[in-house]
Protein backbone atom coordinates (compact mmCIF):
# COMPACT_ATOMS: atom_id res chain seq x y z
CA UNK A 1 0.00 0.00 0.00
CA UNK A 2 2.90 2.33 0.66
CA UNK A 3 5.39 3.88 -1.67
CA UNK A 4 8.63 5.33 -0.39
CA UNK A 5 10.65 8.32 -1.49
CA UNK A 6 14.22 7.01 -1.38
CA UNK A 7 15.00 8.18 -4.90
CA UNK A 8 13.10 11.46 -4.88
CA UNK A 9 14.60 14.91 -4.32
CA UNK A 10 14.21 16.14 -0.75
CA UNK A 11 12.58 19.49 -1.51
CA UNK A 12 8.82 19.61 -2.02
CA UNK A 13 6.12 22.24 -2.31
CA UNK A 14 4.23 20.96 0.73
CA UNK A 15 5.53 18.86 3.60
CA UNK A 16 2.86 17.15 5.72
CA UNK A 17 4.01 15.83 9.10
CA UNK A 18 1.88 12.87 10.18
CA UNK A 19 -0.09 10.38 8.07
CA UNK A 20 -3.00 9.98 10.45
CA UNK A 21 -6.57 10.98 9.71
CA UNK A 22 -5.74 14.61 8.90
CA UNK A 23 -2.50 13.91 7.06
CA UNK A 24 -4.08 11.36 4.72
CA UNK A 25 -6.79 13.85 3.74
CA UNK A 26 -4.27 16.62 3.09
CA UNK A 27 -2.00 14.32 1.10
CA UNK A 28 -4.92 13.46 -1.16
CA UNK A 29 -6.19 17.01 -1.61
CA UNK A 30 -2.85 18.83 -2.03
CA UNK A 31 -1.60 16.32 -4.63
CA UNK A 32 -4.90 16.07 -6.50
CA UNK A 33 -4.33 18.74 -9.17
CA UNK A 34 -0.83 17.49 -9.98
CA UNK A 35 0.74 20.97 -9.73
CA UNK A 36 2.54 20.51 -6.44
CA UNK A 37 5.14 18.08 -5.13
CA UNK A 38 3.83 16.77 -1.79
CA UNK A 39 5.73 14.88 0.91
CA UNK A 40 3.84 12.94 3.57
CA UNK A 41 5.97 11.90 6.56
CA UNK A 42 4.87 9.21 9.02
CA UNK A 43 6.78 7.84 12.00
CA UNK A 44 4.81 4.59 12.01
CA UNK A 45 4.97 1.73 9.53
CA UNK A 46 2.73 0.29 6.85
CA UNK A 47 -0.81 -0.88 7.56
CA UNK A 48 -0.08 -4.37 6.20
CA UNK A 49 -1.16 -6.29 9.32
CA UNK A 50 -4.46 -8.15 9.27
CA UNK A 51 -5.67 -6.65 12.55
CA UNK A 52 -5.63 -3.15 11.06
CA UNK A 53 -8.43 -4.23 8.72
CA UNK A 54 -10.65 -6.59 10.73
CA UNK A 55 -12.85 -4.30 12.85
CA UNK A 56 -12.36 -6.28 16.06
CA UNK A 57 -8.60 -6.03 15.52
CA UNK A 58 -8.42 -3.00 17.80
CA UNK A 59 -8.28 -5.59 20.60
CA UNK A 60 -4.87 -6.67 19.33
CA UNK A 61 -3.63 -3.29 18.05
CA UNK A 62 -4.10 -1.12 21.13
CA UNK A 63 -1.24 -1.78 23.50
CA UNK A 64 0.87 -3.39 20.76
CA UNK A 65 4.09 -1.52 19.86
CA UNK A 66 3.51 -2.32 16.18
CA UNK A 67 0.37 -0.16 16.20
CA UNK A 68 0.42 2.04 19.30
CA UNK A 69 2.88 4.64 20.63
CA UNK A 70 2.25 3.22 24.12
CA UNK A 71 2.12 6.65 25.74
CA UNK A 72 1.15 6.91 29.41
CA UNK A 73 -0.18 9.84 31.36
CA UNK A 74 1.27 11.30 34.51
CA UNK A 75 -0.41 10.28 37.75
CA UNK A 76 -3.75 12.11 37.87
CA UNK A 77 -5.12 13.52 41.13
CA UNK A 78 -8.72 13.33 39.92
CA UNK A 79 -8.29 9.61 39.25
CA UNK A 80 -7.04 8.99 42.79
CA UNK A 81 -3.40 9.04 41.73
CA UNK A 82 -3.71 6.55 38.86
CA UNK A 83 -1.92 6.92 35.54
CA UNK A 84 -3.47 5.67 32.29
CA UNK A 85 -2.39 4.14 29.02
CA UNK A 86 -2.94 6.78 26.32
CA UNK A 87 -3.20 4.96 22.96
CA UNK A 88 -2.25 6.76 19.74
CA UNK A 89 -1.96 5.10 16.34
CA UNK A 90 1.62 4.37 15.21
CA UNK A 91 0.92 3.43 11.59
CA UNK A 92 -0.09 4.98 8.29
CA UNK A 93 -3.70 5.96 8.96
CA UNK A 94 -2.85 6.94 12.54
CA UNK A 95 -5.50 6.40 15.16
CA UNK A 96 -8.12 5.77 12.46
CA UNK A 97 -6.41 2.37 12.05
CA UNK A 98 -7.03 1.37 15.69
CA UNK A 99 -9.99 3.45 16.89
CA UNK A 100 -13.66 2.67 17.51
CA UNK A 101 -14.71 3.46 13.90
CA UNK A 102 -17.70 5.50 15.12
CA UNK A 103 -18.83 8.18 12.68
CA UNK A 104 -19.82 11.20 14.76
CA UNK A 105 -19.75 14.94 13.98
CA UNK A 106 -20.87 16.45 17.28
CA UNK A 107 -23.53 19.09 17.84
CA UNK A 108 -24.37 22.24 15.92
CA UNK A 109 -23.67 24.31 19.03
CA UNK A 110 -20.09 23.02 19.26
CA UNK A 111 -19.12 24.72 16.01
CA UNK A 112 -21.36 27.75 16.49
CA UNK A 113 -19.52 28.40 19.76
CA UNK A 114 -16.23 28.42 17.82
CA UNK A 115 -17.71 30.96 15.41
CA UNK A 116 -19.04 33.06 18.27
CA UNK A 117 -15.52 33.21 19.75
CA UNK A 118 -14.41 35.04 16.62
CA UNK A 119 -13.42 32.07 14.48
CA UNK A 120 -15.12 33.10 11.26
CA UNK A 121 -15.86 30.22 8.92
CA UNK A 122 -16.07 27.57 11.65
CA UNK A 123 -19.81 27.60 12.51
CA UNK A 124 -21.99 24.54 11.87
CA UNK A 125 -23.37 25.88 8.60
CA UNK A 126 -19.80 26.66 7.51
CA UNK A 127 -18.33 23.23 8.27
CA UNK A 128 -21.26 21.01 7.22
CA UNK A 129 -20.30 21.20 3.51
CA UNK A 130 -16.82 19.89 4.37
CA UNK A 131 -18.29 16.90 6.20
CA UNK A 132 -20.54 16.18 3.23
CA UNK A 133 -17.82 16.70 0.60
CA UNK A 134 -15.84 13.55 1.43
CA UNK A 135 -18.68 11.38 2.77
CA UNK A 136 -19.98 8.16 1.22
CA UNK A 137 -22.94 7.50 3.47
CA UNK A 138 -25.08 4.37 3.17
CA UNK A 139 -28.19 6.58 3.27
CA UNK A 140 -27.20 8.32 0.04
CA UNK A 141 -26.96 12.04 -0.63
CA UNK A 142 -29.24 14.47 1.17
CA UNK A 143 -29.27 17.69 3.19
CA UNK A 144 -26.96 16.22 5.84
CA UNK A 145 -25.04 13.51 4.00
CA UNK A 146 -22.92 12.92 0.94
CA UNK A 147 -22.48 9.98 -1.40
CA UNK A 148 -19.50 8.92 -3.48
CA UNK A 149 -16.79 10.47 -1.29
CA UNK A 150 -13.76 8.81 0.21
CA UNK A 151 -15.06 8.41 3.79
CA UNK A 152 -17.34 5.36 3.84
CA UNK A 153 -20.09 5.28 6.49
CA UNK A 154 -22.21 2.14 7.03
CA UNK A 155 -24.64 0.79 9.63
CA UNK A 156 -23.37 -1.95 11.97
CA UNK A 157 -23.63 -5.52 10.65
CA UNK A 158 -24.72 -7.06 13.94
CA UNK A 159 -27.49 -6.35 16.47
CA UNK A 160 -27.96 -7.61 20.01
CA UNK A 161 -31.18 -8.35 21.88
CA UNK A 162 -29.83 -6.82 25.09
CA UNK A 163 -28.87 -3.59 23.28
CA UNK A 164 -32.32 -3.33 21.72
CA UNK A 165 -33.74 -3.67 25.23
CA UNK A 166 -31.40 -0.93 26.48
CA UNK A 167 -32.65 1.33 23.69
CA UNK A 168 -36.23 0.69 24.75
CA UNK A 169 -35.30 1.39 28.37
CA UNK A 170 -33.66 4.66 27.35
CA UNK A 171 -36.92 5.65 25.67
CA UNK A 172 -38.71 5.03 28.95
CA UNK A 173 -36.25 7.50 30.53
CA UNK A 174 -37.06 10.30 28.05
CA UNK A 175 -34.13 9.51 25.71
CA UNK A 176 -35.94 9.13 22.37
CA UNK A 177 -34.82 6.71 19.67
CA UNK A 178 -32.84 8.22 16.82
CA UNK A 179 -31.76 6.86 13.46
CA UNK A 180 -29.10 9.49 12.74
CA UNK A 181 -26.73 11.14 15.22
CA UNK A 182 -25.22 13.44 12.58
CA UNK A 183 -27.77 16.13 11.71
CA UNK A 184 -26.55 18.79 14.13
CA UNK A 185 -28.45 17.39 17.12
CA UNK A 186 -27.31 14.00 18.39
CA UNK A 187 -29.87 13.68 21.21
CA UNK A 188 -31.36 10.21 21.46
CA UNK A 189 -30.42 6.54 21.48
CA UNK A 190 -29.52 4.36 18.50
CA UNK A 191 -26.94 2.21 16.83
CA UNK A 192 -23.76 4.01 15.79
CA UNK A 193 -22.86 4.41 12.12
CA UNK A 194 -19.33 3.15 11.54
CA UNK A 195 -16.42 3.77 9.18
CA UNK A 196 -16.44 0.35 7.56
CA UNK A 197 -16.91 -1.03 4.07
CA UNK A 198 -18.52 -4.44 3.74
CA UNK A 199 -17.32 -5.52 7.16
CA UNK A 200 -13.78 -4.14 6.94
CA UNK A 201 -12.37 -1.16 8.82
CA UNK A 202 -12.26 1.93 6.61
CA UNK A 203 -9.29 3.93 7.88
CA UNK A 204 -8.19 7.31 6.54
CA UNK A 205 -5.32 5.51 4.82
CA UNK A 206 -7.71 3.24 2.91
CA UNK A 207 -10.15 6.03 2.12
CA UNK A 208 -7.92 8.98 1.29
CA UNK A 209 -4.32 7.89 0.87
CA UNK A 210 -4.47 4.63 -1.06
CA UNK A 211 -6.32 6.15 -4.06
CA UNK A 212 -3.67 8.91 -4.26
CA UNK A 213 -0.55 6.73 -4.08
CA UNK A 214 -0.40 6.30 -7.85
CA UNK A 215 0.16 10.03 -8.29
CA UNK A 216 3.80 10.74 -9.20
CA UNK A 217 3.78 14.02 -7.25
CA UNK A 218 2.96 12.36 -3.89
CA UNK A 219 5.92 10.97 -1.94
CA UNK A 220 5.42 9.00 1.28
CA UNK A 221 8.13 8.58 3.91
CA UNK A 222 7.12 5.95 6.47
CA UNK A 223 9.05 4.94 9.61
CA UNK A 224 10.38 8.51 9.56
CA UNK A 225 10.14 10.61 12.71
CA UNK A 226 9.83 14.39 12.46
CA UNK A 227 12.19 16.03 14.93
CA UNK A 228 11.60 19.73 14.31
CA UNK A 229 10.71 22.42 11.82
CA UNK A 230 13.58 24.50 10.43
CA UNK A 231 13.30 28.15 9.47
CA UNK A 232 14.64 30.78 7.15
CA UNK A 233 14.19 33.74 9.48
CA UNK A 234 10.59 33.36 10.63
CA UNK A 235 9.52 31.34 7.64
CA UNK A 236 9.25 27.53 7.87
CA UNK A 237 11.53 26.06 5.23
CA UNK A 238 11.40 22.35 5.99
CA UNK A 239 11.74 19.70 8.69
CA UNK A 240 14.52 17.63 10.18
CA UNK A 241 13.64 13.93 10.27
CA UNK A 242 15.15 10.64 11.39
CA UNK A 243 14.39 7.66 9.19
CA UNK A 244 15.86 4.54 7.61
CA UNK A 245 18.61 6.66 6.02
CA UNK A 246 19.46 8.53 9.21
CA UNK A 247 18.99 12.24 9.92
CA UNK A 248 18.18 14.54 7.03
CA UNK A 249 16.30 17.72 6.15
CA UNK A 250 13.24 17.67 3.93
CA UNK A 251 12.65 21.11 2.42
CA UNK A 252 9.35 22.88 1.80
CA UNK A 253 9.05 25.52 -0.92
CA UNK A 254 5.52 26.58 0.08
CA UNK A 255 4.34 25.30 3.48
CA UNK A 256 4.91 22.84 6.30
CA UNK A 257 1.69 21.41 7.76
CA UNK A 258 1.68 19.62 11.13
CA UNK A 259 -0.88 16.78 11.29
CA UNK A 260 0.66 14.70 14.08
CA UNK A 261 -2.29 15.02 16.46
CA UNK A 262 -2.98 16.59 19.82
CA UNK A 263 -0.07 14.78 21.48
CA UNK A 264 2.66 15.03 18.85
CA UNK A 265 1.96 18.30 16.99
CA UNK A 266 2.64 20.45 20.09
CA UNK A 267 5.74 18.36 20.74
CA UNK A 268 7.08 19.15 17.26
CA UNK A 269 6.31 22.84 17.79
CA UNK A 270 8.19 22.89 21.10
CA UNK A 271 11.24 21.09 19.68
CA UNK A 272 11.16 23.69 16.89
CA UNK A 273 11.40 26.58 19.36
CA UNK A 274 7.71 27.49 19.34
CA UNK A 275 6.08 27.47 22.76
CA UNK A 276 6.54 28.83 26.25
CA UNK A 277 9.92 30.53 26.03
CA UNK A 278 10.87 29.97 29.65
CA UNK A 279 10.06 26.27 29.47
CA UNK A 280 11.99 25.76 26.22
CA UNK A 281 15.07 27.72 27.27
CA UNK A 282 15.36 25.37 30.21
CA UNK A 283 15.83 22.54 27.70
CA UNK A 284 18.40 24.42 25.65
CA UNK A 285 16.02 25.04 22.75
CA UNK A 286 16.46 28.25 20.76
CA UNK A 287 13.27 30.34 20.77
CA UNK A 288 11.60 31.11 17.45
CA UNK A 289 8.20 32.22 18.78
CA UNK A 290 7.05 32.65 22.39
CA UNK A 291 3.56 31.10 22.29
CA UNK A 292 2.50 30.09 25.78
CA UNK A 293 -0.56 28.18 24.54
CA UNK A 294 1.44 25.40 22.86
CA UNK A 295 0.67 22.15 24.67
CA UNK A 296 -1.94 23.72 26.94
CA UNK A 297 -5.76 23.40 26.76
CA UNK A 298 -5.73 19.57 26.53
CA UNK A 299 -9.28 18.23 26.60
CA UNK A 300 -10.41 14.62 26.45
CA UNK A 301 -13.53 12.57 27.06
CA UNK A 302 -13.21 10.61 30.29
CA UNK A 303 -15.41 7.51 30.28
CA UNK A 304 -16.84 5.90 33.41
CA UNK A 305 -17.55 2.21 32.80
CA UNK A 306 -20.44 0.82 34.91
CA UNK A 307 -20.94 -2.94 34.42
CA UNK A 308 -24.26 -4.74 34.93
CA UNK A 309 -24.74 -8.49 35.08
CA UNK A 310 -27.73 -9.67 33.04
CA UNK A 311 -29.70 -12.87 32.50
CA UNK A 312 -31.77 -14.39 29.70
CA UNK A 313 -29.82 -12.80 26.83
CA UNK A 314 -26.60 -13.67 25.00
CA UNK A 315 -23.58 -11.42 25.55
CA UNK A 316 -20.06 -11.63 24.17
CA UNK A 317 -18.72 -12.74 27.57
CA UNK A 318 -20.37 -16.14 27.31
CA UNK A 319 -20.12 -16.53 23.54
CA UNK A 320 -16.35 -15.96 23.59
CA UNK A 321 -15.86 -18.67 26.26
CA UNK A 322 -17.00 -21.32 23.79
CA UNK A 323 -14.26 -22.51 21.41
CA UNK A 324 -16.93 -23.74 18.99
CA UNK A 325 -18.70 -20.38 18.94
CA UNK A 326 -15.39 -18.59 18.61
CA UNK A 327 -14.58 -20.71 15.57
CA UNK A 328 -17.97 -19.95 14.10
CA UNK A 329 -17.26 -16.25 14.53
CA UNK A 330 -14.15 -16.63 12.41
CA UNK A 331 -15.96 -18.58 9.70
CA UNK A 332 -18.84 -16.12 9.65
CA UNK A 333 -16.41 -13.27 9.10
CA UNK A 334 -14.27 -15.10 6.53
CA UNK A 335 -17.20 -16.07 4.31
CA UNK A 336 -19.87 -13.45 4.98
CA UNK A 337 -18.01 -10.45 6.48
CA UNK A 338 -20.57 -10.50 9.26
CA UNK A 339 -20.77 -11.38 12.91
CA UNK A 340 -18.83 -10.43 16.00
CA UNK A 341 -15.54 -9.71 14.23
CA UNK A 342 -17.23 -6.77 12.49
CA UNK A 343 -18.07 -5.18 15.85
CA UNK A 344 -16.87 -1.75 16.79
CA UNK A 345 -15.89 -1.48 20.47
CA UNK A 346 -19.34 0.05 21.09
CA UNK A 347 -22.43 -0.64 19.03
CA UNK A 348 -25.20 1.35 20.70
CA UNK A 349 -25.00 5.00 21.70
CA UNK A 350 -27.07 7.52 23.57
CA UNK A 351 -26.79 11.28 24.06
CA UNK A 352 -28.72 12.91 26.87
CA UNK A 353 -28.54 15.37 29.76
CA UNK A 354 -27.02 14.29 33.05
CA UNK A 355 -29.49 16.64 34.75
CA UNK A 356 -32.15 19.20 33.74
CA UNK A 357 -29.73 22.08 34.33
CA UNK A 358 -28.14 21.38 30.91
CA UNK A 359 -29.72 22.92 27.81
CA UNK A 360 -28.51 20.18 25.45
CA UNK A 361 -27.06 16.66 25.79
CA UNK A 362 -23.88 16.77 27.84
CA UNK A 363 -23.16 13.05 28.27
CA UNK A 364 -22.68 10.19 25.80
CA UNK A 365 -23.20 6.48 26.42
CA UNK A 366 -21.21 3.79 24.61
CA UNK A 367 -23.04 0.52 25.35
CA UNK A 368 -21.26 -2.80 24.83
CA UNK A 369 -22.63 -6.38 25.07
CA UNK A 370 -19.54 -7.46 27.02
CA UNK A 371 -17.54 -6.55 30.12
CA UNK A 372 -14.04 -6.67 31.57
CA UNK A 373 -12.24 -4.96 34.42
CA UNK A 374 -9.94 -2.97 32.18
CA UNK A 375 -8.77 -2.98 28.58
CA UNK A 376 -6.42 -5.90 27.97
CA UNK A 377 -8.01 -8.09 30.65
CA UNK A 378 -10.06 -11.20 29.93
CA UNK A 379 -13.83 -10.91 29.55
CA UNK A 380 -15.78 -11.63 32.71
CA UNK A 381 -17.05 -15.18 33.24
CA UNK A 382 -20.65 -14.03 33.63
CA UNK A 383 -23.14 -12.47 31.20
CA UNK A 384 -22.95 -8.68 31.41
CA UNK A 385 -23.05 -5.40 29.54
CA UNK A 386 -20.94 -2.27 29.97
CA UNK A 387 -22.74 1.09 30.03
CA UNK A 388 -19.82 3.47 29.50
CA UNK A 389 -20.68 7.14 29.92
CA UNK A 390 -18.57 10.26 29.32
CA UNK A 391 -18.87 13.98 29.96
CA UNK A 392 -19.01 15.51 26.48
CA UNK A 393 -17.80 18.99 27.40
CA UNK A 394 -15.41 18.78 30.35
CA UNK A 395 -14.33 22.00 32.00
CA UNK A 396 -11.02 20.54 33.23
CA UNK A 397 -7.96 21.41 31.16
CA UNK A 398 -4.69 19.50 30.95
CA UNK A 399 -1.45 19.76 29.00
CA UNK A 400 1.06 17.95 26.79
CA UNK A 401 4.72 18.99 26.80
CA UNK A 402 8.07 17.57 25.76
CA UNK A 403 10.42 16.22 28.44
CA UNK A 404 13.52 17.22 26.51
CA UNK A 405 14.70 18.13 23.03
CA UNK A 406 15.10 14.41 22.22
CA UNK A 407 12.42 13.52 19.63
CA UNK A 408 12.41 9.89 20.83
CA UNK A 409 11.45 10.86 24.41
CA UNK A 410 7.80 10.29 25.32
CA UNK A 411 5.93 13.52 26.12
CA UNK A 412 4.57 14.54 29.51
CA UNK A 413 0.80 14.00 29.24
CA UNK A 414 -1.32 15.41 32.07
CA UNK A 415 -5.05 15.26 31.21
CA UNK A 416 -6.00 16.72 34.63
CA UNK A 417 -9.31 14.85 34.64
CA UNK A 418 -12.02 15.73 37.19
CA UNK A 419 -10.15 18.85 38.29
CA UNK A 420 -13.27 21.03 38.47
CA UNK A 421 -16.31 20.80 40.69
CA UNK A 422 -18.56 20.78 37.60
CA UNK A 423 -16.79 17.74 36.10
CA UNK A 424 -16.98 15.90 39.41
CA UNK A 425 -20.70 16.61 39.68
CA UNK A 426 -21.32 15.39 36.13
CA UNK A 427 -19.44 12.16 36.93
CA UNK A 428 -21.83 11.45 39.81
CA UNK A 429 -24.87 12.38 37.71
CA UNK A 430 -23.66 10.12 34.90
CA UNK A 431 -23.54 7.01 37.09
CA UNK A 432 -27.02 7.79 38.37
CA UNK A 433 -28.31 8.18 34.80
CA UNK A 434 -26.86 4.77 33.88
CA UNK A 435 -28.61 3.23 36.89
CA UNK A 436 -31.89 4.90 35.97
CA UNK A 437 -31.87 3.39 32.47
CA UNK A 438 -30.85 -0.07 33.73
CA UNK A 439 -33.75 -0.02 36.20
CA UNK A 440 -36.35 0.82 33.52
CA UNK A 441 -39.15 -1.65 32.83
CA UNK A 442 -37.85 -2.66 29.39
CA UNK A 443 -34.84 -4.31 31.06
CA UNK A 444 -36.67 -6.04 33.92
CA UNK A 445 -36.75 -9.46 32.23
CA UNK A 446 -32.95 -9.41 32.08
CA UNK A 447 -32.66 -8.87 35.85
CA UNK A 448 -29.79 -6.36 35.68
CA UNK A 449 -27.49 -6.36 38.70
CA UNK A 450 -24.88 -3.64 39.19
CA UNK A 451 -21.44 -5.25 39.32
CA UNK A 452 -19.37 -2.11 39.00
CA UNK A 453 -19.05 0.33 40.69
CA UNK A 454 -21.60 -1.27 43.03
CA UNK A 455 -24.90 -0.10 44.44
CA UNK A 456 -23.33 0.64 47.84
CA UNK A 457 -22.02 3.94 46.41
CA UNK A 458 -24.82 6.50 46.63
CA UNK A 459 -23.75 10.01 47.68
CA UNK A 460 -22.11 12.52 45.36
CA UNK A 461 -18.86 12.17 47.30
CA UNK A 462 -18.90 8.36 47.05
CA UNK A 463 -19.70 8.39 43.34
CA UNK A 464 -16.99 10.93 42.52
CA UNK A 465 -14.43 8.87 44.43
CA UNK A 466 -15.39 5.62 42.70
CA UNK A 467 -15.47 7.36 39.31
CA UNK A 468 -11.82 8.20 39.92
CA UNK A 469 -11.18 4.49 40.44
CA UNK A 470 -12.89 3.12 37.31
CA UNK A 471 -12.80 5.93 34.73
CA UNK A 472 -10.42 5.90 31.77
CA UNK A 473 -9.76 7.82 28.57
CA UNK A 474 -11.94 7.24 25.54
CA UNK A 475 -9.04 8.38 23.33
CA UNK A 476 -10.25 11.83 22.22
CA UNK A 477 -7.41 14.28 23.00
CA UNK A 478 -7.83 17.70 21.39
CA UNK A 479 -7.02 21.38 21.84
CA UNK A 480 -3.26 21.59 22.44
CA UNK A 481 -2.58 24.05 19.58
CA UNK A 482 -5.91 25.77 19.64
CA UNK A 483 -7.38 28.27 17.23
CA UNK A 484 -8.14 31.77 18.42
CA UNK A 485 -8.90 35.25 17.18
CA UNK A 486 -6.36 38.07 17.09
CA UNK A 487 -7.09 39.11 20.69
CA UNK A 488 -6.67 35.60 22.11
CA UNK A 489 -3.21 35.54 23.68
CA UNK A 490 -3.38 31.80 24.37
CA UNK A 491 -4.15 30.82 20.78
CA UNK A 492 -1.51 28.97 18.77
CA UNK A 493 -3.08 29.23 15.31
CA UNK A 494 -5.44 31.71 13.68
CA UNK A 495 -8.73 30.78 11.95
CA UNK A 496 -6.76 29.93 8.80
CA UNK A 497 -4.71 27.48 10.91
CA UNK A 498 -1.51 29.49 10.52
CA UNK A 499 0.88 29.42 13.47
CA UNK A 500 0.99 32.85 15.09
CA UNK A 501 4.01 34.96 14.11
CA UNK A 502 5.38 32.33 11.69
CA UNK A 503 5.12 32.17 7.93
CA UNK A 504 4.46 29.00 5.91
CA UNK A 505 3.59 26.85 8.96
CA UNK A 506 0.12 25.53 9.80
CA UNK A 507 -1.39 22.98 12.14
CA UNK A 508 -4.35 20.97 10.82
CA UNK A 509 -5.51 18.26 13.21
CA UNK A 510 -7.48 17.77 16.44
CA UNK A 511 -5.05 19.97 18.36
CA UNK A 512 -6.54 23.13 16.81
CA UNK A 513 -10.00 22.62 18.35
CA UNK A 514 -10.60 25.41 20.87
CA UNK A 515 -13.15 23.23 22.67
CA UNK A 516 -13.86 19.54 22.26
CA UNK A 517 -16.78 18.43 20.10
CA UNK A 518 -19.73 16.61 21.67
CA UNK A 519 -18.88 13.08 20.55
CA UNK A 520 -16.18 10.99 18.93
CA UNK A 521 -13.52 13.23 17.43
CA UNK A 522 -12.11 11.39 14.39
CA UNK A 523 -14.52 12.67 11.75
CA UNK A 524 -14.36 16.27 13.03
CA UNK A 525 -10.58 15.97 12.60
CA UNK A 526 -11.07 14.85 9.00
CA UNK A 527 -13.38 17.83 8.45
CA UNK A 528 -10.66 20.16 9.79
CA UNK A 529 -8.18 18.69 7.30
CA UNK A 530 -10.66 19.04 4.44
CA UNK A 531 -11.13 22.71 5.25
CA UNK A 532 -7.38 23.18 5.77
CA UNK A 533 -6.69 21.83 2.29
CA UNK A 534 -9.03 24.42 0.79
CA UNK A 535 -7.38 27.20 2.81
CA UNK A 536 -3.91 26.09 1.69
CA UNK A 537 -4.81 25.75 -1.97
CA UNK A 538 -6.64 29.08 -2.03
CA UNK A 539 -3.52 30.74 -0.63
CA UNK A 540 -1.46 29.14 -3.39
Amino acid sequence: MMKHAEETPYVFDYVICGAGSAGCVLANRLSENGRYQVALIEAGGRDNWIWFHIPAGYLFAIGNPRADWLFRTEKIAGLNGRDLAYPRGKVVGGSSAINAMIYMRGQREDYDSWRDEGLDGWGWDDVLPYFIRHEDNWRGAGPFHGAGGEWRVEPPRLRWEILDAFRAAAGQCQIPPTEDFNTGSNEGCGYFDVNQKMGRRWSAARGFLKPALKRPNLHVFSETLVDRVVFDGRRASGVVVTGPDGVRTIGARREVVLCAGAVSSPAILERSGIGNAERLRGMGIEIVADLSGVGENLQDHLQIRPVFKVRNAPTMNMIYRSLVRRGMMGLQYAFLRRGALTMAPSQLGAFTRSSPRHDRPNIQFHVQPLSLDKFGDALHDFAAITVSVCNLRPSSRGSVHIRSADPAAAPVIDPNYLATEEDRLVSAESIRKARQIMQAEALHRYAPEEHRPGSQYQTDEELVAVAGDIATTIFHPVGTARMGNAADRGAVVDPRLKVRGIEALRVADASVMPTITSGNTNSPTIMIAEKAAELILSAA
